[in-house]
């Protein structure tokens, strides 16, 4: 799973959420960092009000949350997802003894990223198209 200092990175690099069934998040908490949620139908849904997406809890009474505005989360987006923000950039995923490899078009040829967990490779190489200054 992407960790979570690496999704504050892409939020930071302007990389958008539209939450959908099956994203995963965690609320911007200090105490709740460790608990991931996970958008549902039938436990978390997607509520827009006027100029506002908020993040409904359905069925938590146990808890003191009913709700949490989008931008008191932090998406933590899957191999997937990570892969098509990509995009045809994309030249290969590699599989590698330290982990995986991700291969994509840069400015100059071939960059190359790598990270012992897939979504961490994914994650740095988009990182590195949305600011290639970095």
């Amino acid at each position: 799973m992407l960790s979570l200092e690496s999704a504050k990175h892409l939020a930071a690099a302007g990389i958008m959420w539209d939450p959908r069934p099956g994203d995963r998040f965690v609320i911007d908490n200090e105490q709740l960092h460790q608990d991931v949620f996970w958008i549902s139908d039938l436990t978390v849904e997607v509520h827009h009000y006027q100029d506002q997406t908020v993040l409904g809890f359905n069925g938590t009474t146990e808890w003191a949350l009913d709700s949490v505005d989008l931008d008191q989360s932090i998406w933590l987006p899957r191999e997937d997802q990570l892969r098509e923000l990509i995009g045809d950039r994309l030249n290969a995923l590699l599989r590698t003894p330290d982990g995986w490899e991700v291969r994509v078009s840069g400015a100059h040829g071939i960059d190359v990223h790598t990270a012992p967990d897939v979504e961490e490779a994914y994650a740095a190489a988009l990182l590195a198209i949305a600011d290639p200054g970095s």
